[in-house]
C-alpha cells in the first residue's frame, strides 16, 4: 500500500493500518529527534507524539508533502519545543538552587565509537537553529531544498547556519578529537 492509500483507509476508519505508516517512518523520526535532544527518554516520547500529532491532523493532510517530510517538520517543530521546555526547566532549577548546570544533559548513548560520542555531544552544543539545520542536512541527508521547506525557512539561512554550525563543530571537536586520538 502506498501513504496515500493508508491514510485514505484510516480516515475510512481502519484504523488499524495506521500502525503499518509509524513501521515505515519510526526510524527517520527517531533519527531526527535523537538527533535534536540526543539518546533520552524524552526523545522517545516526543517521537511518540510525532506520530500522535500526524494521526490527528490525518483529516488536514493535502499531500502537498511527502509523509516523511511531513512527519519530520513535526518532530523538529516538537523537538525544538522540547529544548524550549529544557531550557526554561534549567533556568527554574538554576534559579531555585543557585547551581550553574552545565549544558544540555548527557545522552545515554550505546555507541561502540568515542568519536560518534563526541560528535553528538558536540552537536548538543550547537544552537537550536543551527542543530535542526545540521540534524536535517547532515544527520538525515535532506538536501538543502527539502532543509529549507520542512524548517520553513530561506534556502540562504539554511546555508549560513549550516556554515556556522560547521564552524562551531570543527571548534568544539578538533581539542576534543586530538586528546582522544593523542
Amino acid at each position: 500500500m502506498t501513504d496515500r492509500q493508508i491514510i485514505a483507509e484510516v480516515l475510512a476508519g481502519n484504523t488499524p493500518v495506521y500502525a503499518e505508516l509509524i513501521r515505515r517512518y519510526e526510524g527517520q523520526v527517531a533519527a531526527t529527534v535523537i538527533g535534536m535532544l540526543g539518546k533520552t527518554a524524552e526523545a522517545e516520547d516526543v517521537a511518540q507524539e510525532v506520530f500522535i500529532r500526524f494521526y490527528r491532523a490525518l483529516p488536514r493532510f493535502r499531500h502537498d508533502s511527502a509523509v516523511a517530510t511531513y512527519l519530520t517538520r513535526i518532530a523538529i517543530n516538537l523537538s525544538l519545543n522540547a529544548l524550549q521546555r529544557r531550557k526554561k526547566q534549567k533556568e527554574l532549577f538554576r534559579e531555585n538552587n543557585d547551581n550553574q548546570l552545565s549544558g544540555i544533559p548527557a545522552a545515554e548513548e550505546n555507541e561502540h565509537s568515542e568519536e560518534i560520542r563526541l560528535i553528538r555531544r558536540a552537536i548538543t552544543q550547537l544552537d537550536e537553529d543551527q542543530r535542526a539545520v545540521i540534524v536535517l542536512r547532515l544527520i538525515d541527508g535532506y538536501s538543502t531544498k527539502e532543509t529549507a521547506e520542512i524548517l520553513n525557512i530561506p534556502l540562504g539561512t539554511v546555508l549560513s547556519r549550516l556554515n556556522r554550525a560547521q564552524k562551531k563543530l570543527r571548534q568544539i571537536l578538533t581539542p576534543l578529537l586530538e586528546v582522544n586520538n593523542g
